[in-house]
């Protein structure tokens, strides 16, 4: 038997355990920090049956006769949650972003950098097999001399929570370079051999703009108590709505989406460019629906042209000096975050066991996080002038 503790046993990483444990049926969680414990084990019974409950993480990882621990907290408690379980050089498994501002990523460096854990942070898109095809085509020199990377990623109803739930709280996440960019910061930084083909960033200029999800709506405002909720497109109550799946008390929960509390941008650019001169352009949306989601990268080089996007599931390779096109699929769409969750618990899996290093691990994290940061603060100066 494989004992973990969780801390914050919220949505994902209530998918997260389920993916661990089928991956290696000997997993049991024997410990949990988590406010709502009662609720989530009166809901997951047979997740958290054995479970004991701890009021602290310290208290968890004294009492807890642990053999790995993951965390899903709330962001900005990823990296204070994450420094003590490095202490104890337990297998972690951190959920992203792994810090939210330059102190935290400073304090988790250096617990990190003092830490024997085995670390798997939770970036599914570098792992899928979607990515790790296209990493190895554009790693093998397929491609010739690259030239440039364009990456897109195009948000379609699931962003729901960035405008009308919790996390348009930019405070708690650190804002959508930390919630969404980090995601992207990563395959990218893995099609590219993690410093391997293009070496480190060196420049990294951006911008934002918030020109939908803002207004004058009063701060707080609920949909359920909004007068135009049955006719506004980003009501729950509106039929045929891209929200109108949200039922219940999730959507009784919803705010306004053009309050004047609203936060984050809606959409946002970086350039960032590399030591060997190449340079990536991304861009990020949170105005698209339905059938407009696009999620993926162009990989230009002399010889070639790779393409793939997530919800298309394909990889798509031009070659430019012969008339060839080859094209991949892999039936992933619907499992995931198109295959990777299940990468990722494999991986925590042999963390627990010592056979492995991680291929989504801290030190990449990291990395992201850095990348994100710095775009941030780019973001930031750009608009203050």
């Amino acid at each position: 038997m494989k004992r973990i503790g969780v801390v914050g046993f919220g949505r994902r990483l209530q998918h997260m355990v389920k993916v661990v444990q089928r991956n290696d049926p000997d997993v049991v969680v024997t410990a949990i920090v988590d406010p709502a414990f009662d609720a989530r084990r009166a809901e997951f019974p047979d997740v958290l049956g054995s479970a004991t409950s701890y009021s602290g993480i310290e208290q968890m990882l004294h009492s807890g006769n642990l053999d790995g621990v993951m965390v899903g907290t709330r962001c900005d408690l990823h990296t204070p949650v994450a420094v003590e379980v490095l202490a104890s050089n337990l297998p972690l498994f951190l959920e992203k972003p792994v810090a939210i501002d330059w102190e935290q990523f400073r304090r988790l460096s250096e617990a990190f950098s003092a830490s024997k854990s085995p670390t798997v942070v939770g970036f599914p898109l570098r792992v899928s097999p979607l990515c790790e095809l296209a990493a190895r085509i554009v790693r093998s020199g397929t491609l010739g001399t690259l030239a440039q990377l364009q990456a897109v990623n195009n948000v379609p109803a699931y962003s729901i929570g960035y405008y009308m739930g919790w996390m348009r709280d930019e405070a708690q996440t650190g804002g959508l370079w930390m919630q969404k960019a980090t995601h992207d910061f990563d395959y990218l930084l893995s099609l590219l051999g993690d410093g391997e083909l293009a070496g480190q960033p060196t420049r990294v200029i951006a911008m934002e703009s918030k020109q939908v999800f803002r207004g004058d709506r009063p701060a707080g405002l609920h949909c359920r108590e909004c007068e135009i909720r049955h006719e506004c497109v980003e009501s729950p109550y509106l039929p045929g709505s891209a929200r109108s799946r949200q039922t219940g008390r999730e959507a009784a929960s919803l705010q306004c989406a053009f309050a004047v509390d609203t936060g984050n941008h809606d959409s946002a650019s970086a350039l960032i460019q590399f030591e060997s001169g190449l340079h990536v352009n991304y861009t990020q949306n949170f105005v698209t629906r339905r059938g407009a989601a696009a999620r993926g990268a162009t990989v230009i080089g002399h010889a070639a042209t790779l393409s793939f996007d997530w919800y298309r599931d394909e990889v798509v390779v031009h070659h430019h000096h012969e008339a060839r096109v080859e094209r991949h699929s892999f039936g992933k769409g619907d499992e995931g975050h198109h295959g990777g969750d299940d990468e990722l618990g494999r991986d925590f899996v042999k963390a627990m066991s010592g056979r492995t290093s991680s291929r989504a691990s801290l030190a990449i994290g990291l990395e992201s996080a850095r990348l994100c940061l710095r775009a941030r603060d780019a973001a930031r100066a750009t608009t203050s002038h």
